[in-house]
């Protein structure tokens, strides 16, 4: 008899030599082995990721679709495609507590002489008899907002171009009035309303340059408060109120583009750097017959101030949001356009900064700073950290005074839809890693209950109809990418499943997928950390397992969630890393306004010695190998990843740093000054929280990476560093991405080549495959 190994198809014909069978039979054998163990290696490599494949049309994700309630929420609409113009976009019409659809817009119908329609967002007017259609899009910093915009009209199905005197692609956000007569928007930093019956056009502010700015917002007002549309008509047309910004004195930081001509060309951003003057910012309301503006005159000067939110109560009440430049104060004050009114309704104060946009890992509603209004408009709702959690607080307007609505010993952690009968909110009081929907009265009687059932353990988020009867539900956990579906409230009926990814989240089932755990860790200092760990495959407690920690650690972010770990992290936990995430204090964690609050003043410092000793203490796990430990990070997570290359080099031996802020003093002032105060005052907290300053001490291995074109986090701040560490001879690698932004996601192949580097410098620094 004859025995042989089947591990290796190359040794096969040598263990058949001694069989005494004939060659030809041994050949057969060896063909029927091969074939099977080949097939069989085919599906393992088939349940294995590599960049080839991430990078593919196999692994492409879909945009969950756009939803517009209309009907007070009885209904809504949806793009879809066609099913009778090939690839062409249409609107659908769904009845809510039916789910019965039927054709709102046909894409026949969205045929113009510039060609088919493409529907990149809509709107209703405000009497839903037309649909406002933006496309031909192109980007303004970040996002998407100039464009072209058409009018569909449902009864007469006509379709007309607005504002077609002007070039392609350079309305932005455009309304029309509440009788259809008019339509307003901005183009070249000015506003314009147009007729909308004789297509005349009226410019209603003449100064706008780029520098004065009227209708929309400079660079930084767009980044750190999320504003982009700056004017609002009020609800029966008389009067237009509008943001204008003085950025003449702001300084222009020039980006090069060296690649797109034989010339260099000079790229200028507004970008007023820490501890400059903001830009000056003030609102004006325009009488639409007179065709005149009244500028409300606010207290404390138009440069020494932040407005960051305005929002008409009514047809003769405007409540206006403004924050001085520490931002540890927020004034609401009302205006009456008719007597000129101006009166302080409400007034917070905070020791360190006050949140507008609380940055969660729920939240989808960022840059819409308004005050939710309740009881007729008579009152509004406020989130406030005045006390040892985040509380929700009813503010009447005639008197200010305070109603706590949430009077639970836990944060809440988002508001949604407030209703004639309750709140709902977003919270999760017993695990910060997780997210759930509650609901609770308007009176501050602390009845609670929660909405979101035990089945859906994890992230889960809802946009809310106005009624509060239906909402538009995902959820996530680390197993689950994102699904989507229509549901009724407040029993949480699935009424439809929106299954938009369906290929995306069928091939990760074929995947060999690693476990994942959450624990906690509590350092020397008896700081508790959550921890989420992505563990190799076929873990084994016995081995030692190289160690990578994905960093963020600043006020805007939570990393160690309860959601989906994406393909890059399963593809380095099955070549054999254990992948850690763990939130330190001053991240956006749900335990309490200390936890979130204490990294006033310590960016650098808190966070990264957190972390350092988090790191310190899990790395005593006798399956983590304290001698491959790599850390990575973006942005923040890129200074991060600094700090502790170069604050503790004893822990880590290898840092992968992306777009990162090397220098503070080189930052935007809205962002570093609300969470570490003015240089002027404490130029010492910003110069030991900034990474250079410890760059001396790098041991281990670096690489850097950044795009030239970055508006957000300058590349100048890469050649700080660079600087630096020549000076103090350290080798390190740096990769520049010519002309890509702070996403590096521009040009064809960008990301994977991104990726394809990083995976490869971690490979050759602390390979799972070392002795």
């Amino acid at each position: 008899m004859c025995y042989f190994s089947l591990t290796n198809p190359a040794n096969i014909f040598l263990a058949l030599k001694p069989c005494s069978m004939n060659s030809t039979f041994k050949m057969s054998i060896l063909f029927l082995i091969s074939s099977v163990l080949l097939s069989a290696q085919d599906v393992s490599d088939a349940r294995l990721l590599n960049l080839d494949r991430i990078y593919s049309d196999e692994f492409e994700q879909n945009t969950a679709p756009k939803i517009q309630w209309i009907e007070n929420g009885d209904a809504y609409v949806i793009i879809e495609k066609s099913k009778t113009v090939m690839g062409a976009d249409e609107l659908i019409r769904y009845t809510s507590a039916t789910q019965k659809g039927m054709v709102y817009v046909a894409a026949e119908n969205l045929k113009s002489d510039k060609g088919q329609l493409s529907i990149e967002s809509f709107s209703l007017s405000p009497d839903g008899s037309k649909v406002l259609i933006f496309t031909n899009s192109s980007r303004v910093w970040r996002t998407n907002t100039k464009g072209d915009y058409w009018v569909y009209d449902l009864k007469s199905k006509a379709l007309k171009q607005l504002g077609a005197s002007f070039e392609p692609s350079s309305l932005m956000f455009a309304k029309l009035s509440s009788d259809n007569s008019f339509v307003y928007y901005v183009h070249h930093f000015n506003i314009y309303q147009e007729d909308f019956r004789t297509n005349e056009v009226t410019q209603l502010t003449a100064d706008g340059t780029g520098k004065i700015i009227n209708g929309t917002f400079d660079w930084v007002y767009e980044e750190e408060f999320g504003k982009r549309e700056g004017f609002m008509l009020s609800p029966s047309d008389k009067h237009l109120a509008f943001w204008q910004l003085d950025a003449s004195e702001t300084g222009i930081f020039y980006m090069i583009n060296n690649t797109d001509s034989i010339y260099s060309k000079p790229i200028p951003v507004q970008y007023p750097k820490v501890g400059q003057e903001p830009s000056g910012a003030k609102i004006g309301v325009i009488d639409l017959a007179a065709k005149k503006t009244v500028w409300i005159p606010l207290e404390g000067g138009e440069k020494e101030h932040y407005i960051p939110g305005v929002q008409w109560v009514n047809e003769d009440l405007l409540l206006i949001q403004q924050m001085n430049r520490h931002q540890n104060q927020l004034l609401v004050w009302s205006y009456q356009p008719s007597s000129g009114s101006l009166k302080k309704v409400y007034t917070e104060k905070e020791a360190t900064w006050v949140d507008l946009m609380y940055t969660d890992v729920s939240s989808d509603n960022w840059g819409n700073n308004d005050l939710p209004l309740i009881e007729g408009g008579t009152a509004f709702l406020r989130m406030t950290e005045n006390d040892a959690w985040r509380h929700v607080y009813k503010v009447t307007l005639a008197t200010g005074e305070k109603t706590l609505i949430t009077p639970f010993d836990y944060d809440v952690a988002s508001m949604r839809t407030a209703t004639e009968k309750g709140l709902f909110f977003i919270a999760s009081p017993d695990n910060s890693t997780q997210r759930y929907l509650y609901e609770t009265d308007l009176k501050g009687k602390g009845k609670v209950k929660r909405i979101t059932p035990e089945t859906f353990s994890g992230v889960n988020n809802y946009n809310i109809a106005p009624n509060g009867k239906f909402a538009v539900h995902t959820h996530q956990n680390v197993s689950t990418p994102n699904s989507l579906r229509l549901i009724s409230l407040p029993d949480h009926t699935i009424l439809k499943t929106i299954d938009y990814n369906k290929t995306y989240t069928g091939n990760l089932t074929s995947l060999l997928m690693p476990e994942i755990k959450f624990t906690k860790v509590t350092t020397e200092e008896g700081v508790e950390m959550d921890v989420r760990m992505i563990l190799p495959l076929n873990f084994d407690a016995g081995k030692k397992y190289p160690v990578l920690f994905h960093v963020y650690g600043e006020p805007w972010g939570q990393e160690g969630t309860d959601t989906h770990i994406g393909l890059w992290n399963i593809m380095m936990a099955q070549k054999g890393y254990v992948i850690i995430d763990m939130d330190n204090r001053g991240t956006p964690c749900l335990k309490g306004s200390a936890w979130r609050k204490s990294i006033y003043r310590n960016i650098g410092r808190i966070n990264s010695k957190d972390q350092a000793l988090a790191a310190k203490e899990i790395l005593k796990l006798d399956y983590l190998d304290n001698k491959r430990t790599a850390v990575w990070g973006w942005s923040g997570g890129g200074s991060m990843t600094l700090n502790l290359m170069f604050r503790y080099p004893e822990i880590y031996k290898t840092g992968i740093a992306i777009a990162a802020v090397s220098n503070q003093l080189v930052y935007d002032n809205i962002y570093q000054e609300r969470y570490m105060g003015l240089p002027q005052e404490n130029m010492e907290d910003f110069i030991e929280g900034s990474p250079v300053t410890y760059a001396k001490n790098l041991e281990g291995n670096l690489l850097y990476i950044h795009g030239t074109a970055d508006d957000n986090v300058h590349y100048q701040s890469a050649e700080i560093l660079i600087n630096e560490l020549i000076r103090q001879n350290k080798k390190f690698r740096m990769m520049s991405y010519p002309n890509r932004s702070h996403s590096i996601n521009e040009g064809e192949n960008t990301r994977k080549h991104l990726y394809t580097l990083m995976t490869d410098y971690l490979l050759e620094t602390t390979s799972p495959n070392r002795d």
